[in-house]
């Protein structure tokens, strides 16, 4: 059993939870120029490391709020969990973060010139 910690509610079975996938994915507007093969990129492609993973949570029976967490998918632990909009403060954290190929993606570029960080 996976205990999760909520910021809002305490630490729970990770049944009450539900994942949203990978976090800090930017999201390019309509007016973003990028072509169809680099919004197929941000569209269907996730990082998926064997190791630190940063993620969205959803409290889903519970106070129903969003979260994210650092965690490692090789030990399932939970290094960190922070808020939405936020980025990770630990060093795991930090270094997953600035690695993602993400980071260098054309739809983040875009996303950013859109005036969304």
């Amino acid at each position: 059993m996976l205990l999760i910690h909520c910021p809002h509610c305490g630490a729970r079975d990770e049944a009450e939870f539900s994942c949203g996938g990978e976090a800090h994915i930017m999201r390019p507007l309509a007016e973003n120029k990028i072509n169809d093969a680099q919004f197929a990129d941000y569209l269907f492609y996730r990082h998926n490391p064997k190791g630190v993973f940063l993620e969205r949570w959803r409290h889903a029976a519970g106070c129903r709020k969003w979260f994210n967490a650092v965690r490692d998918t090789v030990t399932d632990e939970i290094i960190e969990i922070y808020a939405m909009g936020a980025k990770p403060k630990t060093k795991a954290g930090k270094e997953a973060f600035d690695s993602n190929w993400r980071r260098a993606s054309a739809a983040e570029a875009a996303a950013k010139v859109g005036g969304k960080k």
